[in-house]
Protein backbone atom coordinates (compact mmCIF):
# COMPACT_ATOMS: atom_id res chain seq x y z
CA UNK A 1 0.00 0.00 0.00
CA UNK A 2 1.41 3.88 -0.55
CA UNK A 3 -1.62 5.03 1.25
CA UNK A 4 -3.37 4.98 4.81
CA UNK A 5 -6.08 2.19 4.61
CA UNK A 6 -8.20 4.55 7.34
CA UNK A 7 -7.16 8.18 6.46
CA UNK A 8 -5.93 7.47 2.71
CA UNK A 9 -2.92 10.13 3.73
CA UNK A 10 0.42 9.63 2.27
CA UNK A 11 3.42 9.20 4.39
CA UNK A 12 4.23 5.86 5.45
CA UNK A 13 6.36 4.26 7.78
CA UNK A 14 7.76 1.08 7.39
CA UNK A 15 8.05 -0.22 11.46
CA UNK A 16 8.38 -4.28 11.16
CA UNK A 17 9.39 -6.30 8.02
CA UNK A 18 9.07 -10.08 8.48
CA UNK A 19 10.11 -10.79 4.78
CA UNK A 20 8.83 -14.16 3.26
CA UNK A 21 6.67 -15.71 5.43
CA UNK A 22 3.82 -18.83 5.26
CA UNK A 23 0.17 -17.28 4.63
CA UNK A 24 -1.21 -17.28 8.73
CA UNK A 25 -4.43 -18.72 7.69
CA UNK A 26 -3.60 -21.33 5.45
CA UNK A 27 -3.10 -25.03 7.29
CA UNK A 28 -2.36 -27.38 4.90
CA UNK A 29 -3.51 -30.70 4.96
CA UNK A 30 -0.32 -33.15 6.89
CA UNK A 31 0.75 -35.24 4.16
CA UNK A 32 0.78 -32.41 2.00
CA UNK A 33 5.57 -31.77 1.50
CA UNK A 34 6.23 -28.02 2.39
CA UNK A 35 7.17 -26.36 -0.76
CA UNK A 36 8.84 -23.05 -1.67
CA UNK A 37 5.56 -21.25 -2.72
CA UNK A 38 4.01 -22.11 0.38
CA UNK A 39 6.52 -20.04 2.07
CA UNK A 40 6.57 -17.13 -0.15
CA UNK A 41 4.54 -14.24 1.18
CA UNK A 42 5.61 -11.02 2.28
CA UNK A 43 4.56 -9.39 5.52
CA UNK A 44 5.07 -6.13 6.70
CA UNK A 45 3.43 -3.55 8.72
CA UNK A 46 3.41 0.54 7.96
CA UNK A 47 2.14 3.16 10.12
CA UNK A 48 0.76 6.55 9.20
CA UNK A 49 1.70 9.47 10.18
CA UNK A 50 -1.53 11.24 9.88
CA UNK A 51 -4.23 9.30 11.97
CA UNK A 52 -1.42 6.86 13.35
CA UNK A 53 -3.14 3.77 12.07
CA UNK A 54 -1.09 1.32 11.96
CA UNK A 55 -1.45 -1.94 9.25
CA UNK A 56 -0.80 -4.95 6.89
CA UNK A 57 1.95 -3.22 3.72
CA UNK A 58 0.42 -5.95 1.33
CA UNK A 59 -1.76 -9.30 1.18
CA UNK A 60 -1.09 -11.75 -1.71
CA UNK A 61 -2.36 -14.70 0.21
CA UNK A 62 -5.97 -16.02 -0.38
CA UNK A 63 -6.96 -18.91 2.00
CA UNK A 64 -9.95 -19.46 4.02
CA UNK A 65 -8.83 -20.18 7.80
CA UNK A 66 -10.68 -23.51 9.14
CA UNK A 67 -13.19 -21.95 12.03
CA UNK A 68 -11.37 -21.93 15.63
CA UNK A 69 -13.43 -22.83 18.77
CA UNK A 70 -13.47 -19.65 20.69
CA UNK A 71 -11.70 -19.73 23.90
CA UNK A 72 -13.33 -19.51 27.38
CA UNK A 73 -10.94 -15.97 27.92
CA UNK A 74 -12.68 -14.47 25.14
CA UNK A 75 -16.37 -15.26 26.14
CA UNK A 76 -15.46 -14.00 29.70
CA UNK A 77 -14.15 -10.94 28.34
CA UNK A 78 -17.21 -10.60 25.72
CA UNK A 79 -19.30 -10.85 29.47
CA UNK A 80 -17.30 -8.72 31.21
CA UNK A 81 -17.50 -5.72 28.79
CA UNK A 82 -21.46 -6.10 27.79
CA UNK A 83 -22.27 -5.34 31.72
CA UNK A 84 -19.38 -2.53 31.78
CA UNK A 85 -21.25 -0.81 28.89
CA UNK A 86 -24.82 -1.61 30.21
CA UNK A 87 -23.81 -0.33 33.90
CA UNK A 88 -22.84 3.10 31.83
CA UNK A 89 -26.17 3.55 30.37
CA UNK A 90 -25.05 2.69 26.90
CA UNK A 91 -27.07 -0.35 26.40
CA UNK A 92 -30.73 2.08 25.48
CA UNK A 93 -33.24 0.61 22.88
CA UNK A 94 -34.49 -3.03 21.47
CA UNK A 95 -32.16 -3.48 18.04
CA UNK A 96 -28.52 -4.91 17.77
CA UNK A 97 -26.03 -5.56 14.68
CA UNK A 98 -22.71 -7.28 14.85
CA UNK A 99 -20.16 -7.08 12.36
CA UNK A 100 -18.47 -10.31 13.38
CA UNK A 101 -14.77 -11.47 13.37
CA UNK A 102 -14.21 -14.28 11.03
CA UNK A 103 -12.32 -16.41 13.90
CA UNK A 104 -15.35 -17.19 15.48
CA UNK A 105 -17.41 -16.26 18.59
CA UNK A 106 -20.07 -13.62 18.63
CA UNK A 107 -21.97 -10.99 21.20
CA UNK A 108 -25.30 -11.29 20.29
CA UNK A 109 -26.17 -13.96 22.71
CA UNK A 110 -25.24 -11.89 25.43
CA UNK A 111 -27.71 -9.05 23.78
CA UNK A 112 -30.23 -11.25 23.77
CA UNK A 113 -30.69 -12.03 27.09
CA UNK A 114 -31.18 -8.41 27.43
CA UNK A 115 -33.99 -8.38 25.21
CA UNK A 116 -32.19 -6.87 22.29
CA UNK A 117 -32.99 -7.92 18.35
CA UNK A 118 -30.96 -8.08 15.28
CA UNK A 119 -31.39 -5.01 12.64
CA UNK A 120 -29.87 -3.69 9.85
CA UNK A 121 -29.88 -0.26 11.43
CA UNK A 122 -30.07 -0.51 15.31
CA UNK A 123 -29.20 1.11 18.06
CA UNK A 124 -26.64 -1.09 19.58
CA UNK A 125 -24.18 -1.93 16.68
CA UNK A 126 -20.99 -4.24 17.96
CA UNK A 127 -17.56 -5.24 16.61
CA UNK A 128 -15.06 -7.15 18.41
CA UNK A 129 -12.01 -7.81 16.86
CA UNK A 130 -13.74 -7.44 13.32
CA UNK A 131 -13.20 -4.54 11.70
CA UNK A 132 -9.24 -5.23 11.66
CA UNK A 133 -9.76 -8.37 8.94
CA UNK A 134 -11.27 -5.08 6.28
CA UNK A 135 -8.57 -4.12 3.65
CA UNK A 136 -10.63 -1.02 2.80
CA UNK A 137 -10.65 0.34 6.56
CA UNK A 138 -11.96 3.48 5.54
CA UNK A 139 -15.10 1.78 4.18
CA UNK A 140 -15.43 -0.80 6.75
CA UNK A 141 -16.08 2.57 9.14
CA UNK A 142 -18.65 3.86 7.25
CA UNK A 143 -20.67 1.03 7.33
CA UNK A 144 -20.51 0.62 11.23
CA UNK A 145 -21.50 3.80 11.60
CA UNK A 146 -24.23 3.68 8.78
CA UNK A 147 -25.60 0.68 10.83
CA UNK A 148 -26.32 2.71 13.94
CA UNK A 149 -29.34 4.41 14.27
CA UNK A 150 -28.98 7.99 14.80
CA UNK A 151 -29.51 8.09 19.22
CA UNK A 152 -27.93 4.46 18.94
CA UNK A 153 -24.03 3.48 19.88
CA UNK A 154 -21.33 1.72 18.15
CA UNK A 155 -19.08 -0.24 20.37
CA UNK A 156 -15.56 -0.87 18.82
CA UNK A 157 -13.26 -3.92 20.64
CA UNK A 158 -9.90 -4.09 19.40
CA UNK A 159 -6.21 -5.56 20.58
CA UNK A 160 -4.44 -2.39 21.27
CA UNK A 161 -1.21 -1.28 19.11
CA UNK A 162 0.14 0.50 22.04
CA UNK A 163 -0.10 -3.28 23.74
CA UNK A 164 1.74 -5.05 20.73
CA UNK A 165 4.94 -2.67 20.84
CA UNK A 166 4.92 -2.42 24.62
CA UNK A 167 5.06 -6.25 24.93
CA UNK A 168 6.80 -6.45 21.53
CA UNK A 169 4.03 -8.89 19.98
CA UNK A 170 5.45 -8.94 17.01
CA UNK A 171 3.07 -11.97 15.93
CA UNK A 172 0.68 -10.09 16.13
CA UNK A 173 1.06 -9.13 12.59
CA UNK A 174 -0.65 -11.44 10.22
CA UNK A 175 -2.12 -11.70 6.82
CA UNK A 176 -5.63 -11.38 6.89
CA UNK A 177 -5.27 -8.86 9.84
CA UNK A 178 -5.34 -5.23 8.00
CA UNK A 179 -4.83 -2.55 10.97
CA UNK A 180 -3.77 -2.33 14.51
CA UNK A 181 -5.79 0.21 16.60
CA UNK A 182 -4.67 3.14 18.91
CA UNK A 183 -7.32 4.87 20.78
CA UNK A 184 -6.18 7.98 19.48
CA UNK A 185 -6.57 6.38 15.75
CA UNK A 186 -9.28 4.74 16.51
CA UNK A 187 -10.93 8.14 17.46
CA UNK A 188 -9.58 9.62 14.83
CA UNK A 189 -11.95 7.22 12.17
CA UNK A 190 -14.60 7.46 14.07
CA UNK A 191 -14.68 11.02 13.82
CA UNK A 192 -14.11 10.89 10.03
CA UNK A 193 -17.26 9.67 9.79
CA UNK A 194 -19.18 11.76 11.88
CA UNK A 195 -18.82 9.77 15.33
CA UNK A 196 -17.72 10.42 19.06
CA UNK A 197 -16.02 8.31 20.89
CA UNK A 198 -17.63 9.13 24.31
CA UNK A 199 -15.92 6.29 26.34
CA UNK A 200 -13.62 3.54 27.00
CA UNK A 201 -13.09 0.53 28.81
CA UNK A 202 -9.45 -1.41 28.99
CA UNK A 203 -9.37 -5.07 29.48
CA UNK A 204 -6.16 -7.33 29.92
CA UNK A 205 -6.56 -9.88 26.87
CA UNK A 206 -3.88 -10.20 24.76
CA UNK A 207 -1.94 -8.32 27.23
CA UNK A 208 -3.77 -5.44 26.58
CA UNK A 209 -7.68 -4.71 24.65
CA UNK A 210 -9.96 -2.07 24.64
CA UNK A 211 -13.65 -1.19 24.56
CA UNK A 212 -14.77 2.06 22.55
CA UNK A 213 -18.21 3.05 22.68
CA UNK A 214 -19.01 5.82 20.15
CA UNK A 215 -21.91 7.98 19.11
CA UNK A 216 -23.11 10.20 16.30
CA UNK A 217 -22.55 13.60 16.10
CA UNK A 218 -20.29 15.86 18.46
CA UNK A 219 -19.81 14.76 22.36
CA UNK A 220 -17.31 14.86 24.92
CA UNK A 221 -15.01 12.34 26.25
CA UNK A 222 -15.32 10.71 29.14
CA UNK A 223 -12.39 10.94 31.70
CA UNK A 224 -11.78 7.05 31.52
CA UNK A 225 -11.18 7.73 27.66
CA UNK A 226 -9.04 10.10 28.06
CA UNK A 227 -6.93 8.36 30.55
CA UNK A 228 -6.61 5.34 28.26
CA UNK A 229 -5.80 8.07 25.70
CA UNK A 230 -2.93 9.40 27.56
CA UNK A 231 -1.81 6.32 28.87
CA UNK A 232 -1.30 4.54 25.51
CA UNK A 233 0.06 7.86 23.95
CA UNK A 234 2.65 7.76 26.37
CA UNK A 235 3.71 4.43 26.10
CA UNK A 236 4.03 4.92 22.05
CA UNK A 237 6.22 7.97 22.74
CA UNK A 238 8.34 6.48 24.79
CA UNK A 239 9.24 3.42 22.51
CA UNK A 240 12.06 3.53 20.00
CA UNK A 241 10.04 2.79 16.28
CA UNK A 242 12.30 -0.06 15.56
CA UNK A 243 11.26 -1.97 19.04
CA UNK A 244 9.30 -4.81 17.03
CA UNK A 245 11.63 -5.44 14.59
CA UNK A 246 14.09 -5.75 17.31
CA UNK A 247 12.13 -7.84 18.74
CA UNK A 248 11.93 -10.44 16.06
CA UNK A 249 14.95 -11.87 16.17
CA UNK A 250 15.49 -11.74 19.99
CA UNK A 251 12.40 -13.47 20.81
CA UNK A 252 12.81 -16.17 17.90
CA UNK A 253 16.33 -17.03 19.16
CA UNK A 254 15.38 -17.65 22.30
CA UNK A 255 12.70 -19.77 21.63
CA UNK A 256 14.96 -21.75 19.17
CA UNK A 257 17.56 -21.82 22.04
CA UNK A 258 14.70 -23.40 24.46
CA UNK A 259 13.50 -26.21 21.78
CA UNK A 260 17.18 -27.21 20.87
CA UNK A 261 17.88 -27.86 24.75
CA UNK A 262 14.58 -29.39 25.13
CA UNK A 263 16.42 -31.87 22.70
CA UNK A 264 19.18 -32.50 23.64
CA UNK A 265 18.32 -33.47 27.03
CA UNK A 266 16.13 -36.24 25.11
CA UNK A 267 12.86 -34.13 26.50
CA UNK A 268 9.42 -34.33 24.18
CA UNK A 269 7.75 -31.07 22.96
CA UNK A 270 4.65 -30.56 21.82
CA UNK A 271 2.45 -27.38 21.74
CA UNK A 272 -0.96 -26.13 22.56
CA UNK A 273 -2.61 -23.60 19.84
CA UNK A 274 -2.74 -23.42 16.40
CA UNK A 275 -2.92 -19.97 16.13
CA UNK A 276 -2.29 -17.50 13.41
CA UNK A 277 0.12 -16.00 16.06
CA UNK A 278 2.45 -18.59 15.66
CA UNK A 279 2.90 -19.73 11.83
CA UNK A 280 5.55 -17.02 11.46
CA UNK A 281 7.01 -17.89 15.27
CA UNK A 282 7.48 -21.65 13.99
CA UNK A 283 9.04 -20.38 10.72
CA UNK A 284 11.35 -17.72 11.62
CA UNK A 285 12.54 -20.19 14.72
CA UNK A 286 13.23 -22.90 12.62
CA UNK A 287 10.81 -25.43 14.15
CA UNK A 288 9.91 -28.68 12.67
CA UNK A 289 9.40 -32.21 14.54
CA UNK A 290 12.57 -32.53 15.04
CA UNK A 291 11.77 -29.64 17.67
CA UNK A 292 8.26 -29.55 18.05
CA UNK A 293 6.32 -32.97 18.01
CA UNK A 294 2.82 -31.76 17.21
CA UNK A 295 0.36 -28.93 18.06
CA UNK A 296 -2.70 -29.65 19.86
CA UNK A 297 -5.98 -27.68 19.39
CA UNK A 298 -9.09 -27.65 19.99
CA UNK A 299 -10.63 -26.62 16.42
CA UNK A 300 -11.74 -30.09 14.46
CA UNK A 301 -11.26 -28.08 11.41
CA UNK A 302 -7.38 -27.88 11.98
CA UNK A 303 -6.68 -31.51 12.83
CA UNK A 304 -5.34 -34.03 10.39
CA UNK A 305 -3.63 -30.58 8.68
CA UNK A 306 -0.03 -29.09 9.72
CA UNK A 307 1.43 -25.94 10.66
CA UNK A 308 2.22 -23.63 7.78
CA UNK A 309 5.52 -23.46 6.70
CA UNK A 310 6.65 -26.60 8.37
CA UNK A 311 6.19 -30.45 8.90
CA UNK A 312 4.49 -29.97 12.79
CA UNK A 313 1.10 -31.91 12.59
CA UNK A 314 -1.79 -30.58 14.11
CA UNK A 315 -3.43 -33.35 16.42
CA UNK A 316 -6.55 -33.15 19.04
CA UNK A 317 -5.96 -32.26 22.67
CA UNK A 318 -6.43 -36.18 23.00
CA UNK A 319 -3.60 -37.12 21.20
CA UNK A 320 -1.69 -34.61 23.06
CA UNK A 321 -2.76 -36.51 26.16
CA UNK A 322 -2.07 -39.63 25.46
CA UNK A 323 1.63 -38.65 24.11
CA UNK A 324 2.89 -37.77 27.81
CA UNK A 325 4.91 -34.86 26.61
CA UNK A 326 7.79 -33.62 29.20
CA UNK A 327 6.97 -30.31 27.64
CA UNK A 328 4.06 -28.17 25.83
CA UNK A 329 5.03 -24.76 24.89
CA UNK A 330 1.80 -22.47 25.06
CA UNK A 331 1.19 -20.04 22.35
CA UNK A 332 -1.40 -18.31 23.40
CA UNK A 333 -1.23 -17.33 27.35
CA UNK A 334 -5.11 -16.69 27.46
CA UNK A 335 -5.64 -20.12 27.42
CA UNK A 336 -3.27 -20.79 30.45
CA UNK A 337 -6.53 -20.73 32.93
CA UNK A 338 -8.95 -22.88 30.41
CA UNK A 339 -6.54 -25.50 29.08
CA UNK A 340 -4.89 -26.02 32.92
CA UNK A 341 -8.27 -26.85 34.34
CA UNK A 342 -9.31 -28.55 31.31
CA UNK A 343 -6.17 -30.95 30.95
CA UNK A 344 -5.12 -31.58 34.84
CA UNK A 345 -3.05 -34.42 33.04
CA UNK A 346 -0.69 -31.98 31.61
CA UNK A 347 0.38 -30.53 35.18
CA UNK A 348 3.46 -29.03 35.50
CA UNK A 349 4.33 -29.28 31.91
CA UNK A 350 2.87 -25.73 30.34
CA UNK A 351 5.65 -23.47 29.10
CA UNK A 352 4.19 -19.81 27.98
CA UNK A 353 5.37 -18.54 25.28
CA UNK A 354 5.86 -14.54 25.32
CA UNK A 355 9.02 -11.71 25.32
CA UNK A 356 9.89 -9.17 28.09
CA UNK A 357 10.86 -6.13 26.96
CA UNK A 358 11.63 -4.63 30.11
CA UNK A 359 15.09 -4.24 29.80
CA UNK A 360 15.94 -6.98 32.30
CA UNK A 361 16.09 -9.64 29.24
CA UNK A 362 14.70 -11.96 31.99
CA UNK A 363 10.95 -13.16 32.48
CA UNK A 364 9.35 -13.93 35.55
CA UNK A 365 7.04 -16.89 36.61
CA UNK A 366 5.92 -17.46 40.24
CA UNK A 367 8.79 -15.77 41.22
CA UNK A 368 11.46 -17.38 39.54
CA UNK A 369 13.80 -15.65 37.45
CA UNK A 370 14.28 -17.46 33.89
CA UNK A 371 16.37 -16.86 30.90
CA UNK A 372 14.75 -15.83 27.25
CA UNK A 373 11.18 -15.41 26.64
CA UNK A 374 9.69 -19.14 27.42
CA UNK A 375 8.58 -19.26 30.84
CA UNK A 376 7.70 -22.16 33.17
CA UNK A 377 4.39 -22.29 34.49
CA UNK A 378 3.86 -24.68 37.78
CA UNK A 379 0.14 -25.51 37.30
Amino acid sequence: MKWCRGCGSWGLRRILDLGQVPAADDFPLAAAPVTAAETSHPLAMDRCAACGLAQLADDDTVTAEPRGVEPQALRDQAAAAVADVAAAGYLRGQTVREFGSPHGGTWLPLLAERGFVESDCADVVLDSLGIMHEPDQAAAFARRVASTAPDGVLLMHFHSFATIMREGQWNALRHGHFAYYSLRSMTTLLRVCGMSAVDAWRYDLYGGTVLVAARLGVHAPSETLRAIADYESAVLRGMDPTALQDAVDAHTAVLREWLEAARGAGESVYAYGAASRAVALFHRAGADTSLVAGVADASPGKRGRRMPGTDIPIISPEELIAAQPDRVLLTVPDLLDEVSTRYPELSGRWYVDGLDLNGTGVATAGGTRVSGDVREVQV
